[in-house]
């Protein structure tokens, strides 16, 4: 267990309102600032709940869906989530949505009424983690997938991040595209190269120093004997062993003439084989010294609850506030006694939770701090 960062600020949604969003025509959940347990059955529309919660973040929140498909199925196409919040800055209100007018598909964000540029604004007044049944094969899954969440744990802290990382991606596409038309004047190539190194590093650099002092909190704050295993985490690639050996200046030299000499061989494979997006974050069972993927089911499922649960500390730590954490289906896989200790690292961490699960038995330890809702198709009733 992580002690208390009694510094941070407690940040906490009041009141949330969704309309025409998913299965949710119109919604709205007064919490009192207390956590949040969602019960109902399967389909009901609880993970629906966490998903518009998760979008007053930069990102695509945690189904990373497309913005045309959070509309209700027999509505206008448009939706929106708004929130009223005792955030970093005080009392707000923030939100988010899409308009059937508009052409290009985007969202709006606003808050307190005036809009704003984008999702990266909500990081002023809150931060927020996450965790969900998909992201169980996480270790044992493609690196892709291990490296599109240690983005969303880079984000968390650096919401800078999500704009370096598209802006890189649109580089490494103008690069293969090039090396596709083969005839490209290599002046050109050189000039794209050059946008991809600078951004690559800038990557690279933001990851590595969120895995360092993610690394260096855990070591800080570890038990063996804890309920929820310690992991020992390290990013690994051809551009993070380079930064690590010099400076980020040589590294962005090297890799623009690591660019320079790998053009044959990526025009013949169709893409840029050599970079941060062919990083991989390496996880091990801290206790067991064990690589995660060899874990058993049960094990993988701690050890990611307890990374989760470490990086919302990192989060209040950096940031000076709690972030939201929500959390899909966690307490129902775990038993009594897992859940009870579950329990108490929420109540110690000194966030406000969102939870799910479809028995209500399940949170029946959560304490007068929480406040249950039963959840129907498009309807919540609380429950006292």
């Amino acid at each position: 267990m992580i002690a208390t960062n009694t510094a941070a600020k407690r940040v906490a949604l009041t009141r949330l309102r969704l309309t025409h969003f998913r299965n949710h025509p119109g919604l709205t959940l007064e919490t009192g600032a207390k956590n949040v347990a969602l019960t109902g059955p399967n389909g009901a529309g609880k993970t629906n709940i966490l998903e518009a919660v998760s979008l007053l973040t930069p990102g695509r929140g945690l189904r990373r869906a497309a913005f045309s498909d959070l509309a209700q199925a027999d509505g206008d196409g448009s939706w929106t989530v708004f929130a009223e919040l005792d955030g970093a800055l005080g009392e707000a209100a923030i939100g988010t949505g899409t308009d059937v007018a508009e052409e290009n598909g985007g969202r709006r964000c606003r808050i307190n009424g005036a809009n704003v540029s984008g999702p990266g604004a909500f990081a002023d007044h809150l931060r927020i983690v996450w965790l969900t049944p998909s992201m169980d094969g996480l270790f044992t899954g493609p690196a892709g997938d291990r490296r599109r969440f240690l983005d969303r744990l880079v984000l968390a802290v650096d919401p800078e991040h999500g704009a370096r990382v598209s802006a890189f991606e649109r580089a490494l596409r103008s690069r293969n595209k090039l090396l596709e038309e083969g005839g490209a004047d290599p002046r050109w190539l050189d000039a794209i190269e050059h946008e991809t190194a600078e951004l690559a590093i800038a990557v690279a650099a933001a990851r590595i120093d969120t895995v360092s002092r993610l690394a260096g909190l855990i070591a800080e704050t570890r038990t063996p004997s804890a309920v929820f295993p310690y992991a020992e985490i390290a990013l690994g690639g051809w551009m993070e062993e380079n930064i690590a050996s010099g400076s980020a200046a040589d590294a962005e030299d090297l890799y623009r003439a690591r660019l320079r000499d790998l053009r044959g061989r990526d025009r013949t494979a169709g893409r840029t084989t050599e970079g941060p997006h062919a990083s991989d974050l390496s996880v091990r069972h801290g206790p067991k010294q064990m690589p995660a993927e060899l874990c058993s089911t049960g094990e993988q499922k701690a050890l990611l609850l307890g990374l989760v649960l470490a990086h919302a500390r990192l989060v209040a730590r950096l940031s000076g506030t709690t972030p939201l954490v929500l959390l899909d289906e966690v307490a129902a896989h775990l038993d009594p006694d897992r859940r009870a200790a579950l329990y108490a690292v929420l109540s110690d961490l000194g966030a406000q939770v969102w939870l799910t699960g479809a028995d209500p038995a399940a949170f029946a330890e959560l304490g007068a701090e929480s406040v249950l809702f039963r959840v129907s198709s498009g309807h919540a009733e609380r429950l006292e």
